[in-house]
């Protein structure tokens, strides 16, 4: 059944409740009256409310309002949130170095506005020390209060022990700020293309990102292969107040 609303000829009823281009309310009128209107006003007669009696309808531009929904809806689309709970895995007898680049993940998560689940793996003997994942877990909590909090306390899982750190800022926060970023960087860049050294300060600019990517490609490569790598879990779209209250 399509929802589009009936225009123009596609009405079929004696009489409309009209309502004017500009909001007015003209009053009830017969179909033909407000067709007749319709066409002196180079408008389209729409439907707006089918099942009122009788029905609601009016004047007004319907390609140009159909264009400017769909730029709404778009631009709602844009600005609309992702909760991705994303998962970092940890060892209770884990290497400084190793603890540290896994506490930059978390960290970059958090300020992405992401929830991060910190998994604790034991081995062997270890599950007879879980004192040790406790411990580790509130270390972890304790270095990035600053950006998150503790949605759900440390639990006990099998061979596991797991703990879930939500972010302080919200996703579209986050989101916001990483655009007006990219958009300074981009204003900065096309600024320098008017000085006297433009083109080396571009080039230079261009070389320095290119290595920054290599950079993390690196790096990601290295976490693909360790097997406390990073996993993602499912995305689930929702709205950023919903994930922020849940």
């Amino acid at each position: 059944m399509s929802t589009e609303p009936r225009i123009n000829d596609r009405i079929r009823v004696p009489e409309v409740r009209l309502v004017g281009p500009s909001g007015e309310q003209v009053g009830i009128v017969p179909l033909a009256k407000a067709l007749e209107l319709a066409q002196e006003y180079d408008l389209d007669l729409v439907e707006v409310a089918a099942t009122a009696r009788p029905p609601v309808c009016k004047l007004m531009d319907y390609g140009k309002f159909k264009y400017e929904s769909a730029m709404k809806a778009r631009e709602a689309r844009k600005n609309q949130a992702h909760t991705v709970i994303k998962e970092m895995k940890l060892r209770p007898k884990i290497d400084p170095h190793d603890y540290d680049t896994k506490k930059g993940h978390v960290v970059r998560f958090l300020k992405q506005g992401d929830k991060v689940k910190i998994t604790i793996m034991f081995r062997g003997r270890e599950q007879s020390r879980p004192e040790l994942g406790f411990r580790l877990l509130q270390r972890l909590a304790n270095d990035v209060q600053d950006l998150g909090f503790v949605e759900s306390s440390a639990k006990q899982d099998g061979r596991n022990m797991i703990m879930v750190l939500g972010p302080h800022k919200k996703k579209t926060e986050a989101m916001a700020e990483a655009r007006a970023l990219a958009d300074a960087r981009k204003a900065e860049r096309q600024g320098r293309t008017t000085g006297p050294d433009a083109e080396g300060d571009e080039d230079a600019a261009l070389e320095a990102e290119n290595a920054a990517l290599e950079a993390e490609a690196d790096e990601a490569d290295t976490d693909e292969a360790d097997e406390a790598d990073v996993e993602d879990a499912t995305e689930v779209e929702q709205p950023a107040e919903a994930s922020q209250d849940a």
